[in-house]
């Protein structure tokens, strides 16, 4: 990992931001562009791009058998092998060759796809009461077979107050003490309040299935890959799962996950042939895997955010205006190409770019300079000077904040820095100005866990009466239509009056060999590696 943050106390026992974000996929996506350029979006935008020998690999023809060798970001001696409680980058791959939720976002990361779950279906069309079906027949890798009594075990698992997994915060306004397993393939599952987007939330890569046996030390999964050996810091090794679920896969024979701290020895390795895949490429080195003749450089559109937090119930961001202003003075366009030479794409304010219930129509906001100064005159805020927290929290944050700082000044914004060292210390969700990092999500998902009163990382402070009573109403409304519509009512909300500046979205960059083939386009973030191997094979 390119910059260690410093933890701030957690949020749950044994539970930090950091961990959390980067556990649930909060900071992979944007973990994946860990060079100095790589913290943002904007540009053109557009779809995905790649280059170097050997072109698409989607289509290619692949063959069974080989060794398919991954450099990993980062890796220690902490690192763990845990089914529900990955921390670093490389944890996060190799729980995901290992494990499978229920359900799991598309590649691209516009829908969720049933995974060992044969449906996930609220009652009756009540929201707040579903039936998880499993499919038949399904394995684990010690030949197990799946039923409701593992799926219970490993909710509970998940949930457990006294060890929560990192799931706890997605999925933990399940009520446990009433699930029901209806038959042997069958749970039914009542939630504390309805919520249409359950899916989503169970539908994430640290909610694993896991046996009622589970032992970690020992670990079992329903992957593709059955466990070999582990050690933390260095390397993992897997085997073809010859009863794996899904006919053909994996293509490879072993699995070979290699831990690599620096950044320029993954690409380097990469290009040496040493690996296969490169899990993350910085911008900066990008050039050097499109120039090689035996690598492929992969440039995808990704949903991960580094957005300005301005909190709406401390002067002076409790006045709309300023709010407002703020947003005006950020030049898009010029932020993406100083802080990422362009490798990603204009934000509007709003996260969840992908989520189909993303609202496009909302007018694209651009620098207004003047429109910012009258704002701030009539709020009695004209030359105001203020303060952003910032740091090293994640690659390009503090190269964002000194673009920002430096845009102010043409409407007489003084925006002084402050260069915490201990950002997610014990005033973090405190601040009154400052910097953050957030992965892809699902728009209700993120606002679960950052706008609401409740959401545990609710760092603008946002609390809006009526976008509360329309995000409650999207929750239970399980028509697809309706819901939508009561959604972008909520997003015309936070576009208007919110406390985020989201300028930008990066893009996710890795690097392959050009001998692999079926690499699935749109693919947009580290945690989404993982699953996509067993469909990654060598070239025929």
């Amino acid at each position: 990992m390119a910059n260690e943050p410093e933890n701030r106390p957690p949020d749950g026992p044994g539970i930090t931001r950091k961990e959390l974000l980067k556990r649930a996929g909060g900071g992979a996506a944007l973990l994946s562009v860990p060079s100095l350029l790589a913290a943002c979006g904007g540009g053109s935008g557009g779809g995905g791009s790649s280059s170097g020998a050997g072109g698409s690999t989607s289509s290619a023809k692949l063959k069974t058998g080989g060794h398919l060798r991954v450099g990993a970001t980062g890796g220690s001696a902490k690192d763990v092998i845990d089914a529900h409680n990955a921390i670093a980058d490389t944890d996060i791959v190799r729980i995901s060759t290992l494990y499978e939720p229920l359900a799991a976002p598309t590649p691209d990361f516009k829908s969720t796809q049933m995974v060992l779950a044969e449906s996930i279906e609220p009652v009756n069309g009540n929201a707040a009461l579903w039936d998880i079906r499993l499919r038949p027949g399904i394995e684990f890798t010690n030949g197990q077979t799946v039923t409701a009594d593992d799926v219970i075990f490993s909710i509970n698992r998940i949930i457990n107050p006294k060890s929560p997994g990192t799931g706890a915060a997605s999925i933990g306004y399940i009520n446990t003490k009433g699930m029901k397993k209806m038959d042997s393939r069958t749970v039914r599952v009542p939630l504390q309040f309805a919520n249409a987007g359950f899916i989503d939330d169970l539908g994430q890569y640290f909610n694993n299935i896991v046996p009622t046996n589970y032992n970690p030390k020992s670990p079992v999964g329903t992957a593709a890959w059955k466990f070999q050996s582990f050690t933390p810091g260095q390397q993992s090794v897997f085997v073809k799962n010859p009863n794996y679920w899904q006919s053909g896969r994996p293509y490879a024979d072993q699995l070979t996950i290699i831990d690599f701290a620096d950044d320029t020895a993954r690409v380097n390795a990469l290009l040496a042939n040493q690996i296969d895949i490169a899990d993350t490429v910085p911008t900066e080195l990008l050039p050097q895997v499109q120039s090689n003749g035996n690598a492929l450089a992969i440039d995808n559109p990704a949903g991960g955010w580094l957005p300005i937090t301005m909190r709406v119930d401390q002067p002076p961001f409790n006045d709309v205006r300023v709010r407002q202003a703020m947003r005006l003075i950020v030049n898009r366009p010029q932020m993406v190409e100083q802080v990422l030479s362009g490798h990603g794409d204009t934000g509007n304010d709003l996260y969840g770019r992908f989520d189909p219930s993303y609202d496009t129509s909302l007018p694209q906001r651009h620098q207004d300079i003047e429109q910012a100064k009258s704002l701030l005159k009539a709020a009695g805020h004209e030359g105001l000077t203020v303060t952003l927290v910032t740091g090293d929290i994640l690659a390009g944050v503090p190269e964002e904040s000194q673009v920002f700082a430096q845009q102010a000044k043409a409407a007489g914004v003084t925006v002084n820095l402050d260069k915490s060292t201990t950002f997610y210390g014990s005033n973090y969700l405190k601040y009154t100005f400052a910097m953050d990092f957030w992965g892809p999500r699902r728009y209700l998902s993120q606002v679960a866990q950052g706008s609401l009163p409740n959401s545990p990382f609710n760092e603008t402070h946002w609390d809006n009466a009526q976008f509360k009573k329309l995000i409650a109403e999207a929750r239970a409304e399980v028509n697809t239509s309706k819901r939508y519509d009561l959604i972008h009512e909520a997003q015309t909300i936070e576009y208007n009056e919110g406390g985020y500046i989201i300028a930008f979205f990066p893009n996710f960059t890795f690097g392959a060999s050009s001998k692999l083939g079926g690499i699935p386009p749109g693919l947009q973030s580290t945690f989404l590696m993982g699953p996509a191997l067993k469909d990654i094979g060598f070239k025929a």
